[in-house]
């Protein structure tokens, strides 16, 4: 990852830093009198939808991080557990592309199986012997 220029996710995905849009606000916490002068969290916005990364990436992106959306359709990210403005937005970038990451490895595709014939028979006999077993539970012969 570059300083700052555009993220590349994997081998063959980048986002481009034009599609990042970054602002600094105030940090809450530690930092002495520091905290009151020194804007040093960073606030990472970035549009799924309008993203330059493929279709089927932002399908998933969308469907994990659903909570994280805004309704507009902007992800906005916030880092301000360092007191250093190029720290925070390092750990945003990096928060980021572990993020989309994770949502571009696709799913594995499941493979039907068929139950083996054994456990067929075995699920077969055992429904017959409980249902034996029901059966014998009925009234002891009536003398009407």
């Amino acid at each position: 990852m570059s300083e700052f220029g555009d993220l590349k996710i994997t081998e063959n995905l980048t986002l481009p830093a034009w599609e990042i849009s970054e602002a600094f606000v105030r940090a809450s916490g530690p930092g002495g009198q520091n905290v009151n002068k020194v804007s040093s969290a960073v606030q990472l916005t970035w549009h799924v939808g309008a993203s330059s990364l493929p279709a089927a990436v932002k399908e998933r992106f969308g469907k994990l991080y659903a909570a994280r959306i805004t309704a507009d359709g902007r992800l906005i990210l916030e880092a301000s557990e360092h007191r250093s403005q190029v720290l925070n937005r390092q750990a945003a970038r990096e928060r980021l592309v572990e993020m989309i990451r994770k949502a571009a490895v696709a799913p594995k595709k499941r493979i039907k199986t068929k139950p083996t014939a054994g456990s067929v028979r075995r699920r077969i006999t055992s429904k017959k012997k409980r249902g034996e077993v029901k059966a014998l539970r009925g009234s002891v012969g009536s003398d009407d």
